[in-house]
């Protein structure tokens, strides 16, 4: 595996390959692995010919008094975990090289920002990731870039960015990868100390008690949220928001029936801040 820093050396290291033919899969991450990040680097390593993992803490996404300078950082241990799946460029950038002086260009998504994670976070959260990831395929040209259903909204905005300017690359979801007693995978997940970490478990709890209440033939979207709220009252867990909305334009819904639906919550457990959904299917499939 080859560590690059530069977007000129990463685009001669391409270079060849893409004169070749041979397909480019990209994984964005801010690093600080999981089984998560690991999940979607062997889904790229499946799926296409050269694999790059991009290793950057991105600063524009994250707001004043945010977990910017805390947020767990270890390149090497990254790097050795990338390079046992196979992956063949870790490109971690030092920030001057993605946002040089001069700087001041933003890419923006409308709509999609607005509900759940734009409303709590603010709209620049999602201006940061949009400019970044546009920067990413602007760097890579990828043939398909891979991202978790865990960040469900951000896949959303992924998605409508692609498609609203063209950009010619295929995206990937990959399922949520939970912890053996349900805890989504998260690298913010290091924050957590043990009582924290039972308490944290509300999280899922909560997603599973909305999955129940719909598979038992509850339909009203209020009644639905409401055994899920009643999870996290018993984790003693108040959310920055716990919502059904529709998977496509992340509108709010007022039942569940023949489209899908998305269950987002959101949550502080101790220092972390925590988010998780699921997507309760259509008429009850699968």
């Amino acid at each position: 595996m080859r560590t690059i820093r530069s977007v000129a050396e990463l685009r001669e290291a391409l270079g060849p390959h893409r004169k070749a033919g041979r397909s480019i899969g990209l994984v964005p991450t801010m690093g600080a692995f999981h089984e998560g990040h690991l999940a979607l680097m062997r889904r790229a390593r499946e799926d296409t010919a050269v694999v790059v993992v991009s290793l950057f803490v991105n600063p524009t996404q994250f707001r004043p008094g945010e977990d910017l300078a805390a947020y767990p950082r270890d390149e090497a241990a990254d790097a050795a975990r990338a390079e046992a799946i196979g992956v063949d460029v870790l490109f971690a950038p030092p920030a001057e090289e993605v946002y040089p002086p001069g700087f001041c260009t933003e890419v923006r998504v409308g709509g999609v920002t607005e509900p759940l994670e734009g409303a709590a976070r603010g709209s620049e959260h999602f201006h940061g990731v949009t400019t970044v990831v546009t920067k990413l395929f602007n760097m890579v040209a990828p043939d398909v870039a891979y991202f978790g259903q865990k960040d469900a909204q951000q896949v959303a905005v992924i998605q409508q960015l692609v498609r609203d300017l063209d950009i010619p690359v295929r995206i990937e979801v990959c399922p949520i990868v939970r912890e053996p007693d349900g805890l989504a995978m998260s690298s913010r997940n290091r924050y957590l100390e043990p009582a924290h970490r039972d308490r944290a478990l509300g999280l899922s709890r909560a997603l599973r008690a909305a999955e129940d209440a719909a598979r038992g033939g509850e339909r009203d979207a209020a009644a639905i949220v409401s055994a899920a709220r009643a999870a996290l009252v018993e984790s003693d867990i108040e959310p920055e928001y716990l919502e059904l909305v529709s998977t496509e334009t992340l509108a709010p819904v007022d039942r569940v029936g023949d489209a899908d639906v998305l269950v987002a919550v959101a949550a502080r457990v101790g220092p972390a801040r925590l988010i998780d959904n699921i997507i309760i299917r259509a008429n009850g499939r699968q």
